[in-house]
């Protein structure tokens, strides 16, 4: 924690006292920044004057929901840094600052000024955590990196995609892993500079942190041959979607303990599976996935989704209805847990946030929440903290 008087102790938690400067965009840098205000850290976050984060207009205007999903929790501030004011008052957040996390391509922060030797000059005990694409040197190093790119050179995307008919799908996955190992790795910083009193600089890329969060297709390749595609990892989880008989979509996950595969023959009404020579062992029902995902379709495909959750959760079988995104908020699990939450800005009106996921002593005891910021909207405030007296005909920017 710093020894500055200027930060913001309003707000409770683990990281109540720790200033984070935030010079990112997009997903990967403020998901990290708004995890560690999650904690309690004052996150603020350092915006250009032409428009910000590009996140806020990504669907019309400034407040768009890609910008609100990963901007809770955080002050605004407008700099220009290539200006001398701008960069003379972000040097001045720095001297009071714990962490300062950026996005930018490698090269950037050194074309600005805050390479590592000054920055550990201004201040030794910041944490400076830069995250990039590709890493910081190398051949891919300076290309444009977005999700779908490192998704793809990681290999994730052949998960995915269908050779016979290629479309990238689903949701940003490189982008919020990223993030999080962005966040790891500056709170392990944080907690060794409580014994050295020195700051680490923490390099993220989202190719390696891409990798990472996947093990098991290069554990198959590297252990046993086996290359991965879509099918690979649900034909050796026995993991199952079903269209019941109300169109509506059902997931069955087996797993590898026998009493799971016996429960489910016996609910839907196959005992002779247990029996039948295609599907008598795990190793045959992995080979057969395709006989076996079929003969049970044709049972389930009979009933109403509601009945088989009924029938499966009294087995102890494995499964859950496959929602969509306006499913999920009435599902009475996500109902108990309280994992939404409504944060009202004064100009904008609410927007709904989900809760951190993680707990302490059973409970998240959340600190008042910050809904996510407008452009410029804590400048004046932020910049009074570190002694900056705001221009009187400019109230949002320096």
């Amino acid at each position: 924690m710093s020894d500055s008087a200027h930060h913001d102790t309003s707000a409770a938690g683990p990281l109540g006292g720790v200033r984070v400067i935030e010079l990112t965009t997009m997903i990967t840098g403020p998901l990290a920044g708004m995890m560690l205000g999650d904690w309690g850290a004052d996150v603020v976050k350092v915006e250009n004057p032409s428009g910000g984060d590009p996140f806020r207009s990504f669907r019309d205007g400034m407040y768009s929901p890609h910008f609100c999903a990963y901007n809770r929790n955080k002050r605004s501030v407008v700099l220009d840094l290539q200006s001398g004011e701008g960069h003379a008052a972000l040097s001045e957040l720095l001297r009071t600052a714990d962490v300062l996390l950026d996005n930018y391509r490698p090269g950037v922060m050194q074309r600005l000024g805050l390479d590592d030797q000054t920055l550990a000059t201004l201040n030794p005990r910041l944490v400076r955590c830069s995250i990039t694409g590709f890493g910081p040197q190398g051949p891919y190093a300076e290309r444009p990196a977005y999700d779908a790119i490192t998704q793809a050179v990681s290999g994730m995307s052949s998960l995915f995609v269908q050779p016979d008919d290629p479309r990238l799908t689903g949701p940003t996955i490189s982008d919020n892993v990223t993030g999080q190992y962005a966040c790891q790795g500056i709170l392990a910083a944080l907690f060794e500079r409580e014994k050295t009193g020195r700051g680490r600089r923490i390099d993220v890329n989202m190719l390696e942190a891409t990798l990472a969060f996947m093990p098991d297709p290069f554990a198959y390749y590297t252990q046993m041959g086996l290359v991965s595609d879509p099918y690979l990892r649900v034909h050796t989880s026995q993991s199952f979607a079903f269209t019941c008989r109300d169109g509506k979509l059902l997931a069955v996950h087996l797993s590898s303990q026998a009493k799971f595969w016996e429960a489910f023959v016996q609910a839907i009404g196959c005992p002779e599976l247990l029996g039948d020579e295609r599907v008598a062992t795990r190793a045959q029902r992995i080979a057969n996935y395709e006989f076996l995902r079929g003969y049970a379709a044709k049972f389930i495909g009979m009933r109403p989704r509601q009945h088989w959750i009924d029938v499966f959760v009294n087995a102890d079988v494995p499964c859950a209805p496959i929602y969509s995104a306006t499913e999920v908020f009435t599902d009475p699990q996500v109902q108990h847990l309280d994992s939404f939450m409504t944060l009202n800005h004064p100009r904008m009106g609410d927007v709904v946030s989900i809760r951190r996921p993680v707990y302490l002593d059973g409970s998240r005891r959340e600190q008042p929440q910050r809904p996510p910021p407008l452009l410029g909207e804590h400048t004046a405030e932020v910049l009074a903290e570190v002694g900056i007296t705001f221009p009187e005909n400019n109230k949002e920017q320096v």
